[in-house]
């Protein structure tokens, strides 16, 4: 079949795009080839893909302004890009697009241990922020699954969090300031190297915003001392329900863990194969860490026993030592990629009230049944942060439409419950159209009157996080008010 010839004024604005591009940037840094193009077709929710028209690298703050302000000028979308880890198409292109990838953007400004700030360029990989600093007995407590390939841009557009998350807080809790770059050009300073500056908490208003108001180019990020000690345990239960019930008698105890992680069978099985982390085979399994000196280590761990002796357990564990601790965590950091191996999933991120898990798992179950997809469960059990892995098959027809319909109802299923659509992956393409299940017109309303002050052309991650007739109607209304 033969396909249609390129449209010349489409191809024509390309190349004026382009050429202004590469007036700014090294050769090298502008990606226009249309089979070049194609790495950056989609991001980690593969099952959507679109090339964009051209991708660009920029290396300091400065290029990033001057690739804006051509864009800006050119009416050219622009979609931020970290590392492509985003599970919600938070990177998806459109066809008519500029990526703006920060990968080349990743060098340490700035490290002060007496004020415990590092300052980085954003396109720097979430665990080497750790990295830069742990000789000196620090480390960036924020840990997300991917942190040994996720950038902290998209930790900052997502808000992501981690295992950790429990005790150390999720991005914006260990965010102090950012450099960034407006849709045209303008570069702005907001927060700094202290905590709680003044006037509006702007700060606030960027981090977890989804690239829709701004590009983040460099970050002020606490760092902690690292603490003593610390040692997870293992806790086997014969049902779901019954680990979630655990998990909320832990938190209503007022006991404080680091992290309190959750994963069923068909995870726990794909996990084991994967890392030979020494998993017992149950149908739910707890990883509960505490932290601190030996002393405190004990007593903690003594009252979370106590706790989980009450419900029974197949198999209650600590950790022997470093290596076995190590392989423990090893196991679940894997677990994304571990059933990665064996099935097609879309992972989802409902956030659910700690005390409502046994109900939201039993219908969970009783969904899977329901839509004739079985269901992987990882997650961070302590604050409620579900990751649901609906398995499918990408090459039986339907099976996609079915795994977005299931996925659909749970996310609606934890907004009843009295959480929310997401907890860390953002809401991306993925959930733009459930907005309206959590918000009102006039929530949503007032959350896109945000975005006209900072993007008044709406040029910034075209199609993400508003319903898509809501983004499409604000970018039209843009047009024709220019």
């Amino acid at each position: 079949m033969e396909m249609p010839a390129p449209n010349p004024a489409i191809l024509a604005r390309k190349a004026r795009v382009v050429e202004r591009l590469q007036s700014v940037l090294p050769k090298d840094a502008v990606i226009h080839d249309e089979a070049e193009t194609r790495a950056y077709e989609c991001d980690a929710l593969t099952a959507y893909k679109c090339p964009p028209m051209a991708a660009v690298l920029p290396s300091s703050t400065q290029e990033v302004s001057d690739i804006l302000r051509i864009c800006h000028e050119e009416g050219v979308p622009v979609v931020p890009r970290g590392s492509g880890t985003s599970l919600a198409g938070g990177a998806l292109p459109t066809a008519d697009c500029v990526i703006l990838g920060v990968a080349r953007m990743n060098d340490v400004l700035e490290t002060d241990y007496e004020n415990r700030i590092i300052r980085v360029q954003t396109g720097r990989t979430n665990l080497s922020v750790t990295g830069a600093v742990e000789e000196e007995a620090f480390f960036y407590a924020p840990d997300p699954s991917s942190q040994l390939a996720c950038a902290i841009a998209g930790n900052i557009a997502m808000n992501s969090g981690g295992a950790h998350c429990l005790k150390y807080g999720v991005t914006t809790n260990n965010l102090l300031g950012v450099t960034m770059v407006m849709m045209d050009g303008t570069v702005v300073e907001i927060g700094g190297a202290y905590l709680d500056a003044g006037g509006l908490d702007l700060l606030g208003v960027i981090c977890g915003s989804e690239g829709q108001l701004g590009v983040v180019t460099e970050a002020t990020l606490r760092i902690l001392r690292k603490p003593e000690g610390a040692r997870p345990v293992l806790m086997g239960y014969d049902s779901n329900e019954t680990a979630g019930a655990v998990v909320s008698d832990i938190i209503k105890a007022g006991v404080l863990p680091v992290a309190i992680e959750f994963m069923d069978r068909p995870c726990i099985e794909a996990c084991e194969a994967f890392a030979k982390a020494g998993y017992p085979m149950c149908e739910a399994l707890l990883i509960v860490e505490v932290e601190g000196s030996d002393a405190e280590i004990d007593m903690q761990l003594g009252l979370i026993k106590q706790i989980a002796q009450k419900h029974n357990p197949v198999e209650l564990r600590e950790a022997a030592d470093a290596d076995e601790a190590g392989r423990i965590w090893l196991g679940r950091k894997s677990a994304f990629g571990a059933m990665g191996q064996i099935n097609d999933y879309m992972c989802l991120d409902g956030t659910i009230p700690v005390s409502s898990l046994p109900y939201v798992l039993r219908r969970i179950g009783e969904m899977s049944k329901e839509f004739g997809l079985d269901v992987a469960n990882v997650f961070h059990a302590g604050d409620g942060n579900m990751h649901p892995l609906i398995l499918f098959d990408a090459n039986k027809p339907g099976d996609l439409e079915t795994c977005e319909a299931f996925g659909a109802e749970i996310l609606k299923l934890c907004v009843e419950a009295g959480g929310c659509l997401t907890g860390e992956h953002g809401v991306g393409i993925e959930k733009r159209d459930l907005m309206l299940v959590q918000y009102t017109a006039e929530d949503l309303e007032a959350q896109m009157a945000v975005k006209d002050v900072f993007d008044p052309a709406w040029l910034l991650n075209p199609a993400k996080v508003f319903p898509l007739s809501e983004s499409e109607t604000r970018r039209a209304q843009a047009i024709a008010a220019e």
